[in-house]
């Protein structure tokens, strides 16, 4: 029998639901200043300790899609007005906004809004970040020298598709953030390293070639 991954927290108004599979412990839902989220307590997560609209907007913080909810007034999280990938110091690429991730399992919908992707090349869980950059000493600090063609629009479907044994090969209006938070590159193509070999992150530069990288 498989262990269980993904859990229920039931609320009158509200039920929240966390999926283990993709969770990185960033701790933004545990770090909010209410009693929604509580380590240590049995449930951790009690939707009815908070209104219905600081649920949801907890939920939505986190950058992972391990967290989403169940609104029973038919409210649904809606995609942000822009498309962002910020490069994390030392860390995976955080994608939010209308996202449309090839790989994406259908019972993973926290991912349709908010992704964090794989960067070192080591995940166990491609193309999501499982953490396993923390162990395998990953270094890239997330500054971004390109500056991109630029962008006519803002918003609409991004697509990501992991290229198999290759990069992320990401199509729509997208702006990429450095991890300095400083707006860096706008486009609407771009190949972003996944295997961690580039010389030039967070673009692919070939790298996974001479590097043997396997998506699979």
């Amino acid at each position: 029998m498989s262990e269980k991954k993904v859990f229920e927290y039931p609320g009158a108004e509200i039920d929240v639901q966390w999926d283990g599979r993709l969770c990185i412990h960033v701790g933004e839902c545990g770090g909010a200043r209410n009693d929604l989220f509580v380590a240590g307590r049995d449930p951790w997560c009690v939707p009815d300790s908070c209104k219905t609209a600081e649920v949801r907007e907890v939920v939505e913080r986190c950058p992972s899609g391990a967290l989403t909810y169940r609104d029973k007034s038919g409210a649904k999280e809606q995609a942000p007005p822009e498309n962002i990938v910020t490069v994390v110091y030392n860390g995976p690429l955080y994608a939010t906004g209308d996202l449309a991730i090839a790989e994406a399992p259908e019972d993973m919908p926290g991912v349709r809004f908010r992704a964090a992707l794989c960067r070192c090349g080591q995940s166990r869980n491609k193309p999501f970040c499982d953490n396993s950059h923390l162990e395998a000493g990953f270094r890239d600090f997330g500054a971004v020298g390109e500056r991109g063609p630029g962008l006519g629009a803002t918003g609409g479907t991004l697509s990501v598709k992991p290229l198999t044994n290759g990069p992320l090969l990401l199509n729509g209006n997208l702006t990429i953030r450095a991890g300095s938070g400083r707006v860096a590159w706008q486009g609407t193509t771009v190949a972003l390293c996944r295997c961690g070999a580039s010389q030039n992150k967070p673009f692919c530069d070939g790298s996974h070639k001479a590097a043997g990288f396997e998506s699979g």
